[in-house]
């Protein structure tokens, strides 16, 4: 699998990413040991997980600690999940970060991320001093942001974190001329979270509480040609997102082993033209409205 420098922090991570969320509700062990062990069989090198994904770093410290070499491994922090602390509560942050580093059974991570906060919580300056204060122990080597809009860009404009984790695909593009500019010239590394827009386009029906609902609503006015080739389609818009200037890694879930060397042939035999990416962007360009920002 092709691999990337990771902005300025020297790892170089491949251009797909194995996202945990999804196997934080799986009870079965074996298949999560099947999973992430095919991921790292097909290349990939880089796992992200959160505080709040459920049992996901207690199911990849259980199942992978073992090839912890072979990985950069990223987590999150600022929500209390389970813990009696508010969320973005320095106190909290401290606890958090120490219990994902249990629960993933490793002495460090490569990078923690703050998990969506907010510009106002971020101007307070309390949670990026306990991120640094990991740093300075150990307990990581990188620290970052996960968000979007406004929200990622002041925390861009900050100068203080080494990665950035955004939505980015064919149905969120407010990120590449909002945030990614000033990311670049910082050297950050740049995470793509959902690459492929939820395949939002392979529901004919969702209700308005489903994950995927806005970006099928918003790719129902956009009306790209090339998504009525359904399988075609998942090739062409995790090209796009890996296309745009910047992006070092996307990150995929999926609870099917079998999907990642699916993923990596996927991508090896296939490629997206200039023309038709710029043809996509030209697309956003004439139908989206300003109310379309990044969705967390």
């Amino acid at each position: 699998m092709e691999r990337r420098a990771f902005g300025n922090t020297g790892m170089e991570v491949s251009i797909l990413g194995f996202g945990g969320a999804e196997i934080g509700k799986e009870t079965d062990l074996s298949k999560v040991e099947e999973l992430l062990g095919s991921a790292l069989d097909a290349g990939l090198n880089m796992i992200d997980t959160a505080e709040c994904y459920g049992d996901s770093e207690e199911l990849i410290g259980k199942t992978i600690a073992n090839r912890r070499s072979e990985y950069y491994l990223f987590t999150k922090c600022g929500h209390a999940s389970g813990l009696d602390y508010k969320d973005w509560d320095p106190e909290l942050l401290e606890k958090s970060i120490d219990r994902s580093l249990k629960r993933l059974k490793t002495d460090y991570v490569d990078c923690i991320h703050l998990h969506s906060c907010s510009e106002d919580v971020l101007r307070q300056g309390a949670v990026i001093e306990v991120l640094q204060k990991a740093k300075q122990q150990g307990k990581t080597r990188f620290i970052g942001y996960s968000g979007d809009s406004i929200n990622a860009l002041y925390a861009v404009q900050t100068g203080v974190f080494d990665s950035l984790m955004v939505s980015l695909n064919i149905a969120d593009q407010e990120v590449i001329d909002l945030t990614l500019p000033e990311a670049r010239k910082r050297g950050m590394g740049i995470i793509a979270k959902r690459p492929i827009a939820n395949v939002a386009w392979t529901y004919d029906e969702l209700p308005e509480n489903a994950y995927p609902y806005k970006y099928s609503q918003r790719l129902k006015e956009l009306q790209y040609d090339f998504l009525r080739d359904r399988e075609q389609a998942v090739a062409d818009a995790l090209h796009f997102t890996l296309d745009t200037p910047g992006v070092d890694t996307a990150i995929v879930g999926t609870n099917k082993p079998g999907r990642w060397s699916q993923n990596a042939e996927m991508l090896a035999g296939t490629s997206l033209s200039h023309d038709k990416y710029q043809e996509i962007r030209a697309r956003w360009k004439e139908v989206a409205p300003k109310d379309w920002v990044g969705l967390t």
